[in-house]
């Protein structure tokens, strides 16, 4: 596991001479840079017969990319039961125990995932892990990724705001040391987008289950293997002058 997680990083501020004006990459986990939105997909079915349904795709979007605390409630309302602090509670353990369980095997990672990271890891570029998912989730992917790929990482049961509010993001950067208008956020999801647009950072979308919307500022890319670490850099400039 990673040592460092909301703890202040000694990683500067200033951009690496690798990349200029870039001062790090912040980068969503499920289904951005792993493939665990099947996996999701077959905890949430399960969940919807346990609540007497089948799993809606249109809900899939609505959910996608936020805490189990803003999912839940939604799923619940969905299926016509009354979200209850203990409803709520039941059901997001059914997802989370089920998830550890799925996430025991191996965890695919989405295309250019690796060659991202490790590009970034040669231009000295800092990266951090912002995830919607619990620790104990998080935690499972990084042993996957391999430790010391991430400066730092944030769970989303370890900020009192989840996305769409800019707080994961925000939180990142204050461990990085960095300057958010310097920093690129690489999301798959609306609410992703989003969070890192309010937090002032640069944004780039790979939808993955759902479309993206385009907006101005915006950045939109069908895979990661279109991402590189010149291109992250030629979008902080842009952004910033």
């Amino acid at each position: 596991m990673l040592s460092l997680r909301c703890k202040p990083s000694p990683v500067p501020s200033e951009a690496p001479a690798h990349a200029p004006g870039l001062s790090a990459v912040l980068l969503d986990m499920d289904g951005l840079l792993v493939d665990s939105e099947p996996l999701w997909t077959v905890a949430e079915e399960e969940l919807a017969l346990e609540l007497g349904g089948v799993w809606s795709t249109e809900l899939k979007t609505a959910v996608m990319g936020t805490r189990l605390d803003v999912a839940v409630p939604k799923i619940l309302e969905w299926y016509g039961v009354a979200a209850s602090a203990a409803a709520v509670d039941e059901a997001a353990r059914f997802l989370l125990d089920r998830m550890v369980e799925l996430y025991s095997g191996a965890v695919p990672l989405r295309p250019g995932a690796l060659d991202l990271l490790e590009a970034l890891h040669v231009a000295a570029v800092p990266t951090a892990l912002v995830s919607s998912s619990f620790r104990i989730l998080v935690d499972a992917v990084l042993s996957t990724l391999g430790p010391g790929r991430f400066a730092a990482s944030v769970a989303g049961d370890e900020v009192a705001h989840g996305k769409p509010h800019p707080e994961p993001y925000l939180r990142a950067c204050t461990l990085l040391n960095v300057d958010p208008a310097r920093c690129v956020v690489i999301e798959d999801s609306e609410a992703g987008l989003r969070s890192g647009e309010a937090a002032g950072c640069v944004v780039v979308g790979v939808p993955d289950t759902a479309p993206l919307a385009v907006a101005p500022g915006r950045t939109i890319l069908a895979s990661l293997t279109q991402v590189d670490v010149a291109r992250l850099a030629t979008l902080v400039a842009s952004s910033v002058t």
